[in-house]
């Protein structure tokens, strides 16, 4: 095995540390330690909450999205838009466990997004809760306007994003 080549600077300041044997390393490390320290204190005390333009964006934070509950058991958050009205809309749509809805169909496409939990989905007029089928957190669906479907939630709450095109109305489908 080969001896490391090194510098005429590496071996210059090898010489140099041991003729200075009193050198001590940890104060130097420590020193540079506190000078770090003292440069992150400096920069996180003038850091302040920024301040936004909201003619750039706007944002509501998870506590200031209002809820509507509905005997359904699904709570409903408008996002953008106005559902009842012609145009886009999104909504959050949070399905409570053990809750469906029955065969129906939207005038519309709706697009949603499953943001937690799993979504519970079917199709067709026949009212089939053993049929339905699993979306779990991150699955992106299409229910496309004047077809049958019913969906919800089975053992955990589901959270879903829906962007549709107003006025959103379901109209029952049920085969009894």
């Amino acid at each position: 095995m080969q001896a490391p080549v090194t510098t005429e600077h590496e071996e210059e300041t090898m010489f140099n540390l041991k003729m200075n044997p009193g050198f001590n390393f940890g104060a130097l490390a420590r020193c540079a330690a506190v000078v770090v320290g003292i440069v992150i204190l400096v920069s996180l005390g003038s850091a302040k909450d920024p301040e936004l333009n909201p003619a750039a964006l706007t944002y509501k934070l998870p506590d200031q999205i209002k809820w509507t509950d509905s005997p359904t058991g699904a709570s409903t958050a408008v996002l953008y838009g106005d559902p009842n009205k012609p145009g886009l809309y999104i909504i959050l749509n949070k399905w409570s466990a053990h809750h469906n809805s029955r065969p129906h169909f939207h005038a519309n496409d709706r697009y949603i997004t499953v943001l937690s939990g799993t979504w519970w989905v079917n199709t067709g007029a026949k009212y089939d809760p053993d049929g339905m089928v699993p979306m779990p957190t991150g699955t992106f669906v299409t229910h496309y306007g004047k077809q049958i479907h019913y969906d919800g939630a089975k053992d955990s709450e589901a959270v879903l994003e829906i962007v549709g095109e107003g006025p959103a109305t379901a109209t029952p489908a049920e085969e009894k």
